[in-house]
């Protein structure tokens, strides 16, 4: 079942923001740190899995050079987040109170923008592998319980987005499944690379912009018709 993953990720967020709104502000921050440091380091382990199944290193570093190329010259971490903090500026607080919309909007950048939704969900669809998105959806399950401590029930409603966005890369990457298998290996060593990328931030040890290297996940495509 390839949306699998996606479904898991959606229901995982309006599990922890049920619970989040339950709790309320009795969440210590420095737990839901420790939590997500912990689970930055499972994503270490789920990364290593996929580093080798690249058959041709070539292809993975011209991937990764040509891809944050494309990525920086696009600025495409910088689009995200001048888009986050528009939206957060068009729909924030108002009156001192937190309002629905600025819980959805906020939740919906956190869940959907980013490397990780991606990755997995082009896993899920290429290989039927939903390791990423599982490790995704118990990260948004910890974020969602704090986020919604504080921006209530608006948290919830992001699960749609999710389900949405990864669903439909998930659904189109099954559909090209077939006319990629020759590149599969190389993008999930790629992939991989990225999602190793992602779980350094998490832990503090790197600042690296990995949207901007996005793009490095495709490149295998072309690149394994001439290497």
């Amino acid at each position: 079942m390839i949306l699998l993953g996606t479904i898991v990720n959606a229901v995982s967020i309006i599990a922890g923001a049920l619970i989040g709104i339950l709790l309320g502000k009795a969440i210590p921050e420095h737990l839901g740190d420790s939590v997500m440091k912990g689970l930055a380091l499972c994503t270490i382990l789920i990364a290593s899995g996929g580093l080798g199944d690249g058959e041709n290193p070539l292809i993975t570093i011209f991937s990764m050079v040509a891809g944050v190329l494309i990525g920086e010259g696009l600025d495409l971490d910088g689009r995200l987040n001048r888009l986050g903090e528009k939206l957060q500026n068009t729909f924030g607080k108002k009156n001192g109170s937190v309002s629905i919309t600025e819980g959805f909007i906020t939740s919906s950048l956190l869940f959907c923008v980013g490397a990780m939704a991606i990755m997995g969900s082009l896993q899920s669809g290429l290989s039927c592998d939903h390791s990423t998105l599982y490790t995704k959806s118990i990260m948004d399950f910890c974020s969602s319980v704090i986020f919604a401590s504080s921006l209530g029930i608006g948290v919830a409603l992001s699960s749609v987005s999710v389900f949405l966005l990864q669903g439909s890369i998930t659904v189109l990457a099954s559909f090209v499944a077939p006319f990629l298998q020759t590149a599969i290996g190389e993008m999930n060593c790629v992939g991989s690379l990225l999602l190793l990328a992602l779980a350094l931030n998490l832990l503090g040890v790197t600042k690296i912009r990995v949207m901007n290297y996005v793009p490095a996940i495709f490149l295998p495509i072309l690149l394994c018709q001439f290497m």
